[in-house]
């Protein structure tokens, strides 16, 4: 097993983030500086992190309802309300997949597998995300056309979403919206260029994974089955990608 992947299979850190300890010389291999990215692991070989001995644990997966008022991260510098405010010591030393800002709501995959996790984030991989999204008035059809075909939201970033209206008043609209990048803020910066304001944001779905049957602030196991077809879902895209 090639050493990054070994690294983000201990639950240490995401596939990437192991690339960065390697190359910057914090990773050992039976005493041993390794820098080589494809360095290949042995089963009987000892690997350590600035001295930290990593060991193959037991990987978790759990779906988790974010309330608005906190944000995806373990700690903040400001001082702002995190998610692990909220969950039980049993489940902090899980990361989350992506992340919601403090404004928004949903679906949040919690898992020690940082192998999945850097598939479910990589911008290679082209994962499917879905939401409900209310703004504040009614796009016509040329702003509906340029949420598809993409807008330029920071120099030299364009970002694009599949769309549908669910509801449709004079004062709102209330749209599923499916991603398949993941820019920073995304949709609200998409709607703020056309001119209007996202009154709610929640994600319902993150490729097969959904909302479903949690309350805000629960996290729940995700089932062996629904992992088995999530990494079946993972393998189609990387191949369609070949």
């Amino acid at each position: 097993m090639r050493i990054n992947k070994y690294i983000a299979q201990s639950g240490y850190c995401s596939r990437r983030k192991a690339d960065e300890y390697v190359t910057s010389g914090k990773v050992k291999v039976n005493g041993v500086v390794v820098t080589m990215l494809g360095y290949e692991i042995r089963t009987k070989d000892k690997v350590t992190i600035d001295g930290k001995l990593l060991r193959a644990d037991k990987l978790e997966y759990y779906k988790f309802y974010k309330p608005t008022g906190y944000i995806t991260t373990k700690s903040d510098e400001k001082g702002r309300k995190t998610i692990y405010d909220i969950l039980s010591d049993e489940y902090k030393h899980l990361n989350p997949v992506g992340r919601l800002d403090k404004d928004s709501s949903g679906l949040i995959i919690m898992t020690n597998d940082g192998n999945l996790a850097y598939e479910l984030t990589h911008p290679s991989i082209k994962v499917a995300k879905t939401y409900i999204v209310k703004v504040d008035g009614k796009l016509n059809d040329e702003q509906l056309k340029k949420l598809t075909e993409g807008i330029e939201i920071e120099k030299g970033k364009i970002a694009y979403c599949d769309w549908a209206i669910l509801e449709q008043t004079k004062q709102d609209t209330l749209f599923e919206i499916v991603l398949y990048q993941g820019l920073n803020r995304q949709i609200r910066k998409m709607f703020e260029f056309l001119g209007y304001n996202v009154i709610n944001l929640k994600r319902i779905r993150h490729a097969n994974i959904e909302l479903t049957g949690l309350k805000k602030g629960q996290i729940k196991q995700i089932k062996p089955r629904q992992i088995k077809e999530l990494k079946a879902y993972l393998n189609k895209i990387k191949d369609k990608e070949v």
